[in-house]
C-alpha cells in the first residue's frame, strides 16, 4: 500500500510513518521543514517532498501520483484550540487541499479528526454521540467532516475519520502534561504543580495511536467515523503518579496549584468498541505488525 502522509514530522505524523514502515507500506511523507525531517529515524526511507499543502500552486496532481490513499494529519496552530484561525483559514485550506487530492484520483482520505468535536458533553462518547463543538478547533475539524461528507456524494470516495483523544509520548509539545511532569522530574525538582487531578481522561500512547492508524488505513473497506482512544477513563491524577511510578521519581504533587480548565468537562472518554471491533484488539493494544 502507498501512503501519502501530510504533517509527516508532527508528533502524530513522525509515528504514523514509522508505524506504516513497520507494516510494509511505501510513504510518501510530506512536510514544509527539510532540516526537521532529516532528524527522523525514517528520512532514508521514505521519499520526502517538501511542500506546503495549502499553497495555492501545489501541484497536488503530481504530489498524489501513484498513491492508494491520504492520510491527512496536517494541521497549523496548535496547541493553540481558541485561535479563530481554525475556521477562518485552515479549514477552507484544508477542504480545498483534499478536494483537489480526490479530484486527482486519490481514492481514500483518512483524516484526524478531535475528541473536542464532542464539546462539553460528559461521560462515554461514542461515534454516535452527537458533536457540539466548543472551541474553534474543534469546530473547524467538525465541519471539515461535515464538508468532505457532502463532497463523498459528488465524488465518491472512502473517508476515514478518526477522532483522537489524549495522546503522549516522544515529540508531543513540551508543555503538555507528562512532557512538563518529565522535565520537573530531569531538573530534579522538589514539587510539581498541577490541578487537583479529579478529572477523568482518555489518554493513549503516540504509539499506539500510529499503530491503530495505520491499521485503519489498511481497512480499505471501512468508512466512517471512528474515535481513536483507549477507552479506558484515568484520572489525571493517576496518570501522573503512574509515570512517577514509571520513572522511579519522587516529587511532591503541589494539587490544586492550578485550576480546571472551562473548555473541557470533568470526565469524559472515547467508547472504543468500534476501534476493538475492527481491528480485532483490545483498546490500548499495539497488534504484530502486518504485510
Amino acid at each position: 500500500m502507498h501512503v501519502l502522509v501530510t504533517g509527516a514530522t508532527g508528533f502524530v505524523g513522525r509515528h504514523l510513518v514509522s508505524a506504516l514502515l513497520a507494516r510494509g507500506c511505501r510513504v510518501r511523507a510530506v512536510a514544509r521543514n527539510l532540516e526537521v525531517a532529516q532528524s527522523m529515524p525514517w528520512f532514508g526511507a521514505v521519499e520526502f517532498i517538501v511542500a506546503d499543502i495549502h499553497a495555492a500552486e501545489l501541484e497536488v496532481a503530481a504530489l498524489t501520483e501513484g498513491v492508494d490513499a491520504l492520510a491527512h494529519l496536517a494541521w497549523p496552530g496548535l496547541p493553540n484550540y481558541q485561535g479563530l484561525f481554525h475556521f477562518e483559514h485552515n479549514l477552507m485550506a484544508d477542504y480545498a487541499f483534499i478536494k483537489r487530492a480526490v479530484e486527482a484520483g486519490v481514492p481514500q482520505v483518512l483524516v484526524t479528526g478531535t475528541c473536542f468535536e464532542y464539546g462539553l458533553q460528559s461521560g462515554p462518547l461514542d461515534e454516535q454521540t452527537a458533536p457540539q463543538p466548543g472551541n474553534p478547533y474543534g469546530l473547524a475539524k467538525n465541519t471539515l467532516r461535515l464538508f468532505l461528507e457532502s463532497l463523498q456524494r459528488e465524488l465518491p470516495f472512502t473517508l476515514q475519520w478518526a477522532r483522537l483523544f489524549y495522546l503522549h509520548g516522544a515529540g508531543q509539545n513540551r508543555n503538555s502534561l507528562l512532557a512538563s511532569l518529565d522535565r520537573a522530574i530531569e531538573a530534579g525538582d522538589a514539587s510539581f504543580n498541577m490541578s487537583a487531578g479529579d478529572q477523568l481522561r482518555d489518554y493513549l500512547a503516540i504509539e499506539v495511536a500510529a499503530d491503530y492508524l495505520a491499521q485503519i488505513l489498511q481497512h480499505r473497506g471501512f468508512s466512517g467515523v471512528i474515535n481513536c482512544a483507549s477507552g479506558q477513563p484515568i484520572s489525571v491524577r493517576a496518570l501522573v503518579e503512574q509515570r512517577l511510578r514509571e520513572r522511579g521519581a519522587s516529587i511532591t504533587l503541589n494539587l490544586g496549584h492550578y485550576g480546571y480548565s472551562p473548555h473541557e468537562p470533568m470526565a469524559f472518554w472515547g467508547v472504543a468498541d468500534r476501534l476493538k471491533q475492527l481491528l480485532n484488539v483490545e483498546p490500548g493494544e499495539v497488534t504484530e505488525h502486518g504485510a
